[in-house]
């Protein structure tokens, strides 16, 4: 059921647009556009991989290839189309079409494109499409606790913060991650729609 629900859901052909962004299946040959964007040692300070280094990059990707073949992930080319250019990537993830669940997380963007409000438009066309389209009961975001930008992004695009897991997940710089988990659940997308989206909505 899940897989069946996956290829209805996902085909290769799938996209999600707004007037700002389109977001489209990743490609392999993505590969050489997602390079430049990553030399910013920043923004890998709360990622759990150091995606600056080309080998890792292209490990992500395939790793990211690999979770769609097993239907629990839908991972996502960013493209900014007021340039026309691939500005990073994120990802519906953990997708349970049993218990209307999915995840949106693995999301970087290019140093250039952070605070343009791609971000803000991708998470809008996420959630839309999570809670009108497929009609699932929850999203979720999780993010590092020490990640303060991230934190403060999430709640100005509603989410309610739940909990920190302590220990969570091993990052490359060997330190141990908490996670600070944070969601919406569809009987609140309605109202935080008009209330933290209200120019798109």
């Amino acid at each position: 059921m899940q897989q069946e629900n996956y290829k209805q859901s996902f085909p290769d052909s799938f996209t999600l647009e707004t007037p700002r962004v389109l977001l489209r299946l990743i490609q392999p040959a993505d590969l050489a556009a997602l390079q430049p964007l990553t030399k910013h040692e920043e923004l890998w300070k709360y990622f759990t991989k150091k995606l600056d280094d080309d080998g890792e990059l292209k490990q992500w990707i395939d790793e990211a290839l690999a979770d769609r073949n097993k239907s629990v992930r839908m991972p996502f080319t960013v493209i900014d189309k007021h340039t026309n250019s691939i500005c990073g990537s994120t990802s519906y993830g953990n997708i349970s079409f049993f218990d209307k669940r999915l995840e949106i997380g693995w999301s970087w963007l290019g140093d250039e494109f952070r605070s343009t409000g791609v971000n803000r438009n991708a998470k809008f066309a996420l959630l839309s499409h999570a809670f009108e389209a497929l009609k699932f009961e929850r999203v979720e975001v999780k993010t590092d606790y020490l990640n303060e930008r991230a934190r403060k992004a999430l709640l100005k695009i509603g989410m309610y913060e739940e909990g920190v897991l302590r220990s969570h997940m091993q990052m490359h710089s060997n330190r141990r991650r908490d996670s600070t988990y944070y969601s919406i659940i569809k009987d609140e997308w309605p109202t935080v729609k008009k209330k933290f989206f209200s120019e798109m909505a």
